[in-house]
Order: C-alpha cells, then sequence, then structure tokens
C-alpha cells in the first residue's frame, strides 16, 4: 500500500451552498483551505457564510487550531489547487463543465492529490474520462446538505478510479467526522437522494390526486417516519417492526400488504398545474417565516439530535470497551 501525506490544505472550487460549507467543516477540523469561485462577491459571501455557521461547529467542537484566519480566496484555478493535497469540487451539475474542469486539474496537481466531487447526480466515470494522466484519483465525495452539519458522505468511485483512491477519501472523510457509505456500483444520484427521489414521487402523487394538503403530508413524514428515520434506518426499523421475532416476522406480517400497496403508487407528471398546486401548497404551509428562519429552524434541531445521537454513539462504544 502506497505511503501518502496527511490531507492538510484542502482546495475548494465552487463556494455556493455546498461549497461553503463545506469549507465551514474544513475550518472547522483545523485543515487550510482555499477556495476559489468566478461569482461576484463570492469571497464576501463564503466568508458571511463560515462566520455564521461557526457558532453552530463551536457547539459540536472544533479541532485542536480550527480559525477562520486558515482560508484564503483566490479567482485563479491555478493558484487555489497549488499544493492541495484534496480538492473538493462543487461546480454545476453539467457533465462538460465538470469534463473540461477535471482536464485541467488533472494537468495542474501531483499524482496523489485527490479529485473529490460534490456531484449529486453524475456518474465518476463520465467525469473522469477526460482525465489523461491520473483518473485512479478522481472519485464522488457526495455530502448531503448542509455538510458541516450532516454527517452522510457517499462515497463512488468510476470504472478508472484506484481502491487507494477510495480508502484515502473514506479515511479522510471519516477523520473529520463523517459518516462514509461506499457504493459498489455507480447509479444515477447514487443512494440517498434515489431514496429521496422515490419519496418524493409519492409526495406529489398524493398532493396531486387531492388525497393529502401539502402541509399535511409533510406532517405526516416529518411527525412520523420522519422522527425515526433520525435515529435508525428503514431495514433495521423493519427488524423493529416484528418484535420480538424481528425482520423475520417483519417480513411473514407486512410483505402482503407492502408489496400490495407498491402496485398503486402513483407517478405523476409534473405539469405546470402541478408544479403550482406543490408551491401553493408549500407558501401556504411556510407563512411568513423567511428562507433564513426555516434554515435556522432546520439547523437548530438538526444540532440538537446530531449532541444525542453522539452520545448514545460514545455511551454504546463505553459498553463495547
Amino acid at each position: 500500500m502506497p505511503e501518502h501525506k496527511p490531507i492538510r490544505r484542502v482546495a475548494i472550487i465552487g463556494t455556493g451552498v455546498i461549497g461553503a460549507s463545506w469549507t465551514a467543516l474544513f475550518l472547522a477540523n483545523g485543515l487550510e483551505v482555499v477556495a476559489t469561485d468566478v461569482a461576484p462577491d463570492a469571497e464576501a459571501a463564503l466568508r458571511r457564510f463560515v462566520a455564521t455557521a461557526w457558532p453552530a461547529l463551536q457547539r459540536l467542537g472544533l479541532a485542536p487550531g480550527a480559525t477562520q484566519s486558515r482560508l484564503t480566496f483566490t479567482a485563479a484555478l491555478a493558484n487555489a489547487v497549488r499544493d492541495a493535497d484534496l480538492v473538493q469540487e462543487n461546480g454545476p451539475e453539467k457533465l462538460d463543465f465538470k469534463r473540461t474542469l477535471y482536464k485541467q486539474l488533472d494537468e495542474l496537481l501531483p499524482a496523489d492529490a485527490i479529485i473529490a466531487s460534490s456531484s449529486s447526480g453524475l456518474t465518476m466515470s463520465e467525469i473522469q474520462s477526460a482525465c489523461e494522466l491520473h483518473p485512479e484519483r478522481c472519485v464522488i465525495g457526495h455530502p448531503f446538505n448542509p455538510p458541516h452539519l450532516v454527517p452522510l458522505v457517499e462515497i463512488v468511485g468510476g470504472v478508472r478510479t484506484s481502491e487507494d483512491t477510495i480508502r484515502r477519501a473514506a479515511e479522510f472523510y471519516t477523520s473529520i467526522g463523517k459518516r462514509t457509505i461506499r457504493l459498489n456500483k455507480e447509479v444515477p444520484g447514487h443512494v440517498a437522494n434515489r431514496l429521496q427521489a422515490a419519496l418524493a414521487r409519492e409526495v406529489y402523487h398524493l398532493v396531486a390526486d387531492g388525497v393529502v394538503s401539502v402541509a399535511d403530508v409533510d406532517t405526516a413524514l416529518s411527525w412520523g417516519p420522519g422522527l425515526r428515520w433520525g435515529i435508525m434506518g428503514q431495514v433495521l426499523l423493519n427488524h423493529l417492526g416484528g418484535g420480538q421475532g424481528g425482520i423475520e416476522h417483519f417480513f411473514k406480517q407486512f410483505t402482503g400488504p407492502m408489496t400490495a400497496w407498491w402496485k398503486v403508487l402513483g407517478s405523476p407528471e409534473l405539469t405546470p398545474e402541478v408544479q403550482q398546486k406543490l408551491i401553493d401548497g408549500v407558501h401556504a404551509e411556510v407563512g411568513s417565516r423567511s428562507i433564513d428562519e426555516l434554515a435556522a429552524e432546520r439547523d437548530e434541531i438538526l444540532l440538537g439530535l446530531i449532541e444525542m445521537r453522539n452520545k448514545a454513539s460514545k455511551a454504546n462504544q463505553a459498553k463495547v470497551a
């Protein structure tokens, strides 16, 4: 197994919502971050985001040496990636754009620098096809929004990604507190977004068909199964749903009804009329609350849940020890 230097310097390409959140997380873990973005006022917006996110990161615990002063910004891509150990790319979800960018990065970076994409749906095999020198160091490292709070990172290699890169990426993300999953094969949208898409399809169908209002379907999710999903995944919850008989009993009891429901799940078309129905329903549910107020509410509850889960995890580890 080849030896690699530790990841201490990270380049952020694209400082929108995801890139800014990654930046805050990397800084909170004591890393040096160099960010680049061509958008007007990108640096000022990035520094505002980091400053706003910092109290939450302090609450979760900063690494030794963590400071916002380790952030630098440059508009020049070559300057941003110079001496980077890892690049976290957060560009537009456009394949041609990413291929052009990755060709540039492949030529600019040393062979052992990891190039990780936050892409939510494109496959690395498509992206890395433009890399003629070292496609083996390219990998998907897809976070969930907001990355500085939500721990999930999906790691997906392309056909030319090396096992060493996948291992190094997993070790790096784990070292900064992320919970990683590895996809054994590429699928559009990866895993978590496909799960969301499947749920969204039925949500939109139920609203479009007049079964339930937007507010009520959101209540059904967030105050019902959504509470449990914040603790355990679907299959483990099925195990509990089987009582003392566990998942074996669950399948005996619910396979029939569950598969019958599958046959009548909806396949809505997001026509302009359906979209307007959803839009009107959302605004009725939101009322006078702003996007920033909603995000603050989400993040505060997320913080509480993460703190509780971290506490439970430490208690379980102590029992094992």
